[in-house]
């Protein structure tokens, strides 16, 4: 199951950027789109305490483990669609495009749910004119409608990352 998605607001290893040791994780791009990696002293050298890229990410991880805490919660207390929902909105975000490619087991590893679970959702979705769904490619038709069927923990986790970008440094 997923434990994070990390779009372009976002980094990954910021524990080690903290000086608090190697990140413990792994991180896959799964979705098409650029993705850079940059050594951790590298990063230090260009952005020490005190700094503005410090402070930046500095409040990235505040945010982050917001939303860790938040989807916790959420995929203990909601339903599926209610998760779908928040997941396909946070990743709309993300990938800043109406369409894009999402397989139905890739779906269902993020959610941590079975395959089966996620079909019938996208079906739901589908019928009721929020999404389209076709063998790996997904497309957000009504998002205002995806959100009032979202749970709250997107609004939770939008408005998270979005004081990262808003704060002064």
């Amino acid at each position: 199951m997923e434990h994070s998605t990390i779009g372009r607001e976002g980094a990954v290893g910021i524990l080690a950027f903290l000086g608090r040791g190697n990140t413990f994780h792994r991180a896959v791009v799964q979705l098409p789109g650029p993705a850079w990696r940059l050594d951790v002293n590298d990063l230090r050298r260009l952005g020490p305490q005190g700094s503005p890229l410090h402070d930046l990410l500095c409040r990235y991880t505040v945010a982050f483990v917001r939303h860790l805490a938040q989807s916790a919660a959420c995929n203990a207390i909601h339903s599926i669609r209610q998760r779908c929902c928040r997941w396909l909105l946070t990743t709309h975000d993300r990938v800043r495009s109406d369409e894009f490619p999402l397989t139905q087991e890739l779906f269902a590893q993020m959610l941590g749910v079975r395959r089966a679970s996620v079909a019938e959702v996208a079906r739901l979705l589908q019928r009721t004119g929020l999404i389209r769904y076709r063998r790996g490619l997904i497309a957000i038709l009504d998002r205002s409608g995806l959100e009032k069927a979202a749970c709250e923990c997107y609004g939770i986790i939008k408005a998270a990352f979005g004081r990262v970008a808003a704060a002064k440094s």
